[in-house]
């Protein structure tokens, strides 16, 4: 065993040594010596290459054929999936682990597309067979894609209660398989994804949950397994449960199931993988359950497989992450052999679930009973003795050539299944796989690279696979990259063969080596020589179609080369066609040109019928009503029934295989004319080269002055059109400056309304305003002169009325003279003594107010000095403190001496006033014409004086004294009368003491003058007093408002020095 370590290698060799092992292993070491784990892998549709990507996200290319590697992408998370069958073979799918699916270019590297729209992991990747569609799944939903857009088609949602576990493709069809978790089977055509079908699954026995799916080739068998050691197989075509295998008791879980292909199995797939929970992958044969071999062991175990196409390698990741390689070859001798000897039906489609069930064993191997339904058993057995003629026809793989005739000539054909078997048998192919792989490793033949124009080829697929056979046989032979019709030659082979290239050259070959032999002597005119052969078969067999033939001028260029040079391809059908190629490669190589004469003379009829060269031509170009096992009957007739002298046998050689290794020269043709016509063609490749390289210039310069041509047509185009756009532009400019200009004049006119309107509706208003405000003045003047005549009438009336009271009052006063004077006197001295209780009552209480307030202001004083003082003391406070507050109170005395000074000054003022009212009272007196009335005005304006003169020294700080008792003071202090409606007069003033005693009323006067004095109201100066103490007591009041203040900023501000003292001791 060979192991390989990539490392962090992007490229290098798979393979160290020449010598190819049985198994190679290979592994990625990172740095430190840890192991990075491959997860997953995928071969693409040739089988020689396959992906694989680790938990890093590198992505890797292995091709085996020829040994290398190569790093292609870099995605940074780990891929849960990959599929590499695209129908453009250089792009592969990723899906990663951030639930998308990408795809990418190997060989560019580069991101193709980028596909979302999955909420969980993607578990698998099913790619169509023709690579144009591919269905993702994951846990909860399956969407189907078109490759070609990347754009998803359809969408499979399922109930959350019901997960799935796979959707795939089924081979070469549109059918879509679902399994879900429920173990229900549905078959959906992918165009519409209507359900055809639900596969049925066993009620009885034990619940299998399906898990792992594999599908053959041709699409027509399933095999399911999960948690049981059973697999059930069905049909997909009848859609019946054909069989249920049980593996050995070591299976309990069955983890993937995978077909291992083979070559000439037809599709139908017959060795089965089975990969279980112990890691082992046990290979069977479904139809023997024969237990052929295994991969992988207990300490060595498998996690998941991938089988390439062509059946010869099964790549395995291992349970330590790294990937083994194994050579199926050299596994087992088991697969590639005939089939086994004896033929039986084992079951028919109506047995019981216990009758199709079936045991794997290691080497025998069991059947399921017979079905009574089926009597006869057809068994071929081999002679007993083997004689030296059996010896000579031993073919490879067992098989005899000598029982294949004999099989051939019953049956009329092989088996579809085995065909491809034993043509490989029979044409004893040599599977040079580096001889193979230096030919195409020289990549595609100059003579074939427009292929496609000549032979266009809807499947892309077979098209490459054609072009790569012509490629190659163009390597071995120079002759082949001349040969016209080899196409037509080889294009049967390659669409038989498409999967597996290698073989499909290699019969093309031996057809060629011995089949096509004198076939380019002649290069580059028809084989001549062959064709003639033909011709006298069929003039010995046929005389008169020859004649009739040679009568219509046609030649055997016509009726015998277009058969040859098509192989049949174009007369016969596909199955036709087969039958037909079972016979030729089981007869000699003449048997070829005999069927060409069979087939002529098979058609004699409607030859006959036939007269013109069109007609002809078309008749061995198309398909024709013809019996192909008659004319195969016919050409076995004629190669017996053909002389010796003309018989092709003669004249061509035996069979000759392909020799293993490397292949034979091939050079029977004429060299001269072949290297001749293929240095012509290549010169003739390189003038056409250089004419389609001068004309692409040509063609790039046409195109470029084309370009121009329309670059400048549009560039004039362009500037017509700019400049009759500007044109335009410029009018509508023009006629917008002129309807802009007409609306300005407009609104200039409208403006230009507007404020000679606002002008006259303001000049109107302000004239109405006007005539307003003359209105209300008007109106105010009147009632003023309306009130003032009111006043006047009333005045005139009071004064009617007071002339007539007067008179009146004056007769009274006159009747009560004597009795007033009486009466007055003891009113004096009555009021007198009230004045004088009153005068002492107020005095005590401003005596008493004085002293609580000076007491209070002393308390307060006397208490904020104390406290400073006690404060400072205690905590040590300097002298600067107590000047402090000694100077705060000198502002306090100082303030309080401002005070009494301005109290001063408002008394020396009010005296003044006082002596300036009663001058203005002399002077008022003294006009009248009773002497009285001037007493009485000067009295009371004596007694107001006075007694604003007591309420001020009462409320003045210094007065301490009392009121001095004179004797008649309270007899002159007050005037007691009545005015002339009988109604008492108030004393208001009292006069000072020196003015009392001096100054004394007389009542004895009887001027008619003196009643109207009473009139006279004694109360203004009393008014003018009260407020003058009221502003006193307000200033008072305020006084006493800032000592409080300031007493209480005095005792914050020691506390807070005690606090700072405080803080300083600590």
């Amino acid at each position: 065993m060979e192991v390989t370590d990539i490392g962090n290698k992007e490229e290098g060799k798979v393979f160290k040594s020449t010598q190819r092992h049985w198994i190679l292993t290979v592994a990625r070491t990172a740095q430190q010596g840890k192991t990075v784990r491959f997860l997953h892998v995928a071969f693409d549709t040739t089988g020689d290459s396959f992906l694989a990507g680790d938990h890093h996200g590198n992505i890797y290319v292995f091709d085996i054929s020829r040994n290398r590697f190569r790093l292609v992408q870099k995605t940074g998370q780990a891929c849960t999936a990959l599929a590499f069958t695209l129908r453009r073979t250089t792009e592969f799918l990723v899906a990663l682990a951030d639930y998308t699916v990408k795809c990418f270019d190997k060989d560019t590297k580069q991101l193709v597309s980028w596909m979302r729209g999955h909420e969980g992991a993607v578990s698998s990747v099913s790619v169509h067979s023709s690579g144009r569609y591919a269905v993702t799944t994951s846990s909860d939903t399956a969407q189907l894609w078109d490759l070609d857009t990347f754009q998803r088609k359809r969408k499979l949602n399922i109930r959350q209660s019901v997960g799935i576990q796979r959707v795939f493709f089924l081979p070469h069809s549109n059918t879509i398989l679902s399994c879900f978790s429920d173990d229900s089977i549905f078959a959906w055509e992918s165009d519409t994804l209507f359900c055809k079908y639900q596969l049925p699954v066993p009620d009885c026995g034990p619940k299998v949950s399906y898990k792992a799916f594999a599908v053959t080739r041709d699409g027509k068998r399933l095999v399911a397994g999960g948690r049981s050691n059973l697999l059930h197989m069905w049909c997909l075509d009848s859609q019946e449960l054909v069989r249920v295998i049980q593996m050995p008791t070591q299976v309990r879980t069955v983890r993937q199931l995978e077909f291992l292909p083979d070559s000439f199995d037809g599709g139908a797939s017959q060795t089965l993988g089975v990969l279980s929970q112990d890691g082992v992958m046990r290979f069977i044969h479904i139809h023997t359950c024969k237990l052929l071999f295994h991969m992988g062991s207990h300490d060595g175990a498998i996690t998941t497989v991938a089988v390439s196409p062509n059946g010869r390698h099964v790549v395995a990741i291992m349970d330590n992450g790294s990937i083994n390689i194994y050579n199926v070859q050299c596994l087992t001798q088991e697969l590639n052999k005939p089939p086994p000897s004896r033929v039986a039906v084992v079951s028919d489609g109506d047995q019981e679930l216990s009758n199709l069930k079936v045991r794997v064993r290691s080497e025998v191997v069991q059947r399921p009973a017979m079905s009574l339904a089926r009597k006869q058993v057809k068994v071929l057995r081999p002679p007993a003795v083997s004689t030296a003629d059996d010896k000579e026809n031993e073919l490879p793989a067992g098989l005899n050539k000598k029982r294949l005739v004999a099989l051939l000539k019953t049956f009329g054909e092989f088996p579809a299944k085995y065909r491809m078997f034993v043509w490989r048998s029979l044409l004893c192919l040599p599977e040079n796989h580096a001889a193979y792989s230096s030919l195409t490793d020289k990549g595609l033949h100059s003579a074939y690279l427009t292929l496609h124009n000549r032979y266009p080829i809807k499947s892309l697929k077979l098209q490459r696979g054609l072009q790569r056979v012509l490629s190659a046989l163009g390597h071995w032979a120079a002759i082949f990259g001349e040969v016209e019709y080899l196409p037509l030659v080889a294009f049967p082979f390659v669409k038989l063969f498409q999967n597996n290239p290698i073989l499909c050259f290699e019969v093309v070959a031996t057809v060629i080596v011995n089949w096509c032999q004198h076939w380019f002597e002649y290069f580059p005119n028809p084989p001549l020589n062959i064709l003639n052969m033909a011709e006298n078969v069929l003039a010995h067999h046929d005389k008169e179609l020859l004649q009739h033939l040679v009568d219509c001028g046609i030649t055997s260029q016509l009726y015998v080369w277009p058969l040859l040079e098509t192989l049949f391809s174009e007369v016969l059908t596909c199955d036709e066609w087969l039958r037909l190629f079972d016979n030729i490669f089981s007869n000699h190589p003449s048997f070829l040109i005999i069927t060409c004469v069979a087939y002529i003379t098979c058609c004699r009829e409607p030859l006959l019928l036939c007269s013109q060269k069109q007609d002809f031509e078309y008749f061995f170009h198309h398909r024709n009503n013809l019996d192909v096992g008659a004319m195969i009957k016919e050409a076995y007739r004629l190669l017996s029934c053909t002389p010796a002298d003309i018989h092709p046998r003669t004249l061509l050689s035996d069979f000759t295989p392909l020799t293993k290794g490397q292949y034979p020269v091939f050079n029977h043709y004429p060299e001269f004319i072949v290297e001749y016509q293929s240095q012509e063609r290549e010169k003739i490749r390189l003038q056409e080269k250089e004419y389609l390289r001068e004309r692409q210039e040509v063609s790039a310069l046409r195109a470029d002055f084309v370009r121009r041509n329309a670059e400048e047509e549009t560039y004039y185009t362009q500037q017509e059109l700019l400049q009759k756009a500007e044109e335009q532009r410029r009018k509508i400019l023009a006629q917008e400056e002129e309807k802009l200009s007409q609306q300005r004049t407009k609104l200039t006119a409208m403006k230009r309304e507007l404020k000679v309107k606002e002008i006259q509706l303001l000049d109107a208003s302000r004239r109405r305003f006007l005539k307003h405000q003359q209105d209300l003045r008007a109106s105010q003047i009147q009632r003023l002169d309306q009130e003032i005549g009111r006043k006047m009438d009333l005045r005139e009336r009071e004064t009617a009325a007071a002339v007539e009271d007067l008179e009146v009052r004056q007769m009274e006063l006159e009747a009560q003279r004597k009795r007033l004077e009486q009466h007055m006197l003891k009113e004096q001295e009555h009021v007198g003594r009230e004045v004088e209780e009153e005068v002492e009552m107020r005095m005590r209480k401003a005596e008493r107010e004085e002293e609580s307030f000076t007491e209070l202001l002393h308390r307060t004083e006397t208490n904020i000095l104390e406290e400073s003082l006690a404060d400072a003391c205690q905590l040590g406070l300097e002298s600067d403190w107590q000047r402090d507050v000694a100077e705060r109170l000198q502002r306090v005395d100082a303030e309080q001496e401002r005070k009494r000074e301005r109290l001063a000054a408002l008394h020396r003022q009010t005296l003044a006033e006082e002596e300036r009212l009663a001058d203005t009272m002399r002077d008022v007196a003294g006009r009248k014409s009773c002497p009285v009335w001037a007493s009485m005005w000067y009295y009371s304006v004596l007694f107001v004086s006075d007694e604003h003169t007591r309420h001020t020294r009462m409320r003045s700080p210094g007065w301490t004294g009392g009121l001095p008792h004179r004797p008649g003071a309270g007899a002159s202090a007050a005037h007691v009368g009545t005015n002339g409606a009988g109604r008492p007069i108030r004393p208001n003033t009292a006069a000072t003491p020196r003015q009392a005693g001096t100054n004394t009323v007389c009542l004895n006067s009887s001027s008619p003058s003196e009643s109207t004095a009473t009139n006279f109201s004694l109360d203004r100066g009393r008014a003018k007093l009260d407020s003058g103490e009221r502003e006193l007591l307000k200033e008072i009041r305020e006084l006493r408002q800032k000592l409080a203040a300031r007493g209480r900023e005095g005792s914050s501000a020691s506390s807070q020095s005690v606090r700072t003292l405080s803080s300083v001791s600590q």
